[in-house]
């Protein structure tokens, strides 16, 4: 109904040479898929969509699960998904993605709250995927997306007073991998943990698990089960599916 017509219609107005700017609710966005593929992607014009309330935090009655978009969207050729992790860090994103010109970009507008960078944010990125190191230790590395970036940073805390200087990474890309990047982790990480808001099936960890997968290298994705559920409790939902920040890392200090 309304967001086929708008899917369709931003990528006329991008092929004419507006620089439109959709918002939309994850759950929504699934009724868009086939607009998205043959009418932006295909063509590769250059229309921003925000992609608001993607994750556990969101709506949760069982016609509107928001834990499905990474999987919809990073199957689309053509398209980037950016997972901005701060406030700055997403309009930083958003003013590259209405300047550039060649591509579709998708944006996960974070749902766990207002955070502020500490430091200074990118304000170009590119069309292949390129994570960014904010913390380099080493044997264990968290690799945090978007939302549950911050979770990664609670994790990165808790395993020091264990004694591990775990490396933290905010990948900001989750339609692909930065494969120079996971081959540096190799050099003197054994474990590496992909944190995600979403679901795990077909979802941003599963790329990092099979690139990994000739390897050495092991991988414990966090995320949550491919189901239907209805009208649930957030941190219960959490615990489920191991999601708590003590429960990452009694895994990790468990394996490793």
């Amino acid at each position: 109904i309304a967001e086929e017509q708008a899917v369709a219609m931003i990528s006329g107005m991008a092929k004419g040479g507006i620089r439109p700017v959709y918002n939309v609710y994850s759950t929504f966005i699934q009724r868009t898929y086939d607009q998205i593929a043959q009418d932006l992607c295909i063509n590769s014009n250059p229309a921003v969509i925000n992609v608001v309330g993607g994750g556990v935090r969101s709506m949760n009655d069982i016609t509107h699960i928001c834990h499905f978009d990474i999987p919809m969207l990073c199957s689309i050729p053509g398209l980037i998904y950016l997972a901005p992790t701060t406030c700055e860090e997403y309009f930083a994103m958003l003013a590259w993605a209405i300047r550039q010109d060649r591509k579709p970009i998708a944006l996960r507008v974070p749902t766990n709250g207002v955070y502020h960078a500490t430091e200074p944010v990118d304000t170009e990125y590119g069309y292949e995927s390129k994570y960014k190191v904010t913390h380099e230790g080493s044997h264990v590395a968290i690799i945090a997306a978007g939302s549950f970036y911050q979770k990664g940073e609670n994790v990165v805390c808790l395993l020091a007073d264990k004694g591990i200087d775990a490396t933290l990474v905010n990948p900001r890309y989750i339609t692909g991998v930065d494969e120079a990047l996971l081959d540096d982790l190799k050099r003197d990480h054994t474990l590496v943990i992909t944190l995600e808001d979403g679901v795990l099936d077909g979802g941003f960890g599963e790329k990092i698990a099979r690139y990994y997968g000739p390897s050495d290298m092991k991988v414990l994705n966090y995320g949550v089960k491919k189901e239907f559920i209805d009208r649930y409790d957030v941190e219960e939902q959490l615990k489920k599916n191991r999601l708590t920040v003590p429960q990452i890392v009694e895994d990790i200090c468990r394996i490793w």
